[in-house]
């Protein structure tokens, strides 16, 4: 098969591609955070550097669980001595992504503003002003196309 052959065989099969956003988690705070990615089977920590540190997975249906949550921390072992944890979630649900915000075990981010948002302009936003969860549900559903960023200190 030609190279060019081989190019237009891709090209006609790109549209039944499915290409998948991301869950990020973007560190803006003076301090390094600690993230897990936990399901069924659990990675980490992955340690965010201070003023733009990040961590990136693509979206994915755990085969057990169904989503993943994204548990960060102030401590390095914070996930495992009872500190307070942020947790950001998500359910991937074919072409839409479920996602939330919550705390367990205290406030992570007391006065820093944190804001979940999908690179889809038009999905809906999750925002802590105060890094404390507002009343009434926080879940959201977009597409799973774009990408859907935690900011913490925003």
């Amino acid at each position: 098969m030609t190279k060019l052959a081989v190019l237009a065989l891709a090209a006609a099969a790109a549209p039944f591609a499915s290409a998948l956003g991301m869950a990020r988690v973007v560190n803006k705070c003076p301090e390094t955070v600690h993230v897990w990615s936990v399901g069924s089977e659990m990675a980490g920590p992955y340690a965010l550097g201070t003023n733009g540190g990040f961590y990136a997975e693509e979206f994915r249906k755990d085969p057990r669980t169904g989503g993943k949550a994204l548990k960060i921390t102030r401590s390095a072992d914070g996930l495992y001595n009872g500190s307070p944890q942020t947790i950001f979630a998500y359910n991937l649900d074919n072409d839409k992504v479920w996602y939330d915000l919550s705390d367990i075990f205290g406030d992570a981010f007391v006065g820093k503003k944190l804001v979940v948002e999908s690179a889809e302009q038009s999905c809906p936003s999750i925002i802590w002003p105060t890094g404390v969860p507002p009343a009434g549900s926080q879940v959201k559903v977009c597409t799973s196309a774009k990408d859907v960023t935690l900011t913490l200190c925003a």
